[in-house]
C-alpha cells in the first residue's frame, strides 16, 4: 500500500493486488491516515463495478463521521451508480476539488 501525503490529505493507491485484499489492508493501515483526508486512487484496478465501490461504504461512513472527507476516484464507476454517501469522481484533480469545498464547509459549519 503507497501512502502520499500532501497537508492534511493522504493519497492512497496500491499497484497488482486484488480489491479483496486492498480493503484489507487499507483496514489494518486505517489508524495511520484516520486523522487526515483520504482520497483512494482506484485507477490500478482494470475492472470495477459498483459493487465494488460499495465496499468501501462502511469506512467511508466512519471516516466522514469524523468530520474528515473521503473520496474514491476511478473512471470505471460512474458517480451515479452509487449511494449518494459514497463520494466518487472520475479524476484526482476533482477529488482535491471537492476536499476543498468540504474542507470551506466544515469550516463555515454548514
Amino acid at each position: 500500500m503507497i501512502f502520499d501525503r500532501e497537508g492534511n490529505t493522504t493519497l492512497v493507491y496500491q499497484e497488482n493486488i486484488s480489491l479483496k485484499q486492498f480493503l484489507e489492508n487499507l483496514n489494518r493501515s486505517y489508524q495511520k491516515i484516520k486523522n487526515d483526508n483520504i482520497i483512494i486512487n482506484l485507477f490500478s484496478f482494470s475492472e470495477l463495478n459498483s459493487g465494488d465501490i460499495l465496499e468501501f461504504s462502511n469506512l467511508s461512513n466512519m471516516h466522514r463521521a469524523s468530520k474528515k472527507s473521503f473520496v474514491l476516484v476511478t473512471d470505471k464507476v460512474s458517480y451515479d451508480q452509487v449511494p449518494d454517501e459514497i463520494c466518487l469522481v472520475p479524476s484526482l484533480q476533482e477529488a482535491h476539488d471537492i476536499i476543498e469545498m468540504e474542507e470551506i464547509e466544515r469550516d463555515l459549519d454548514l
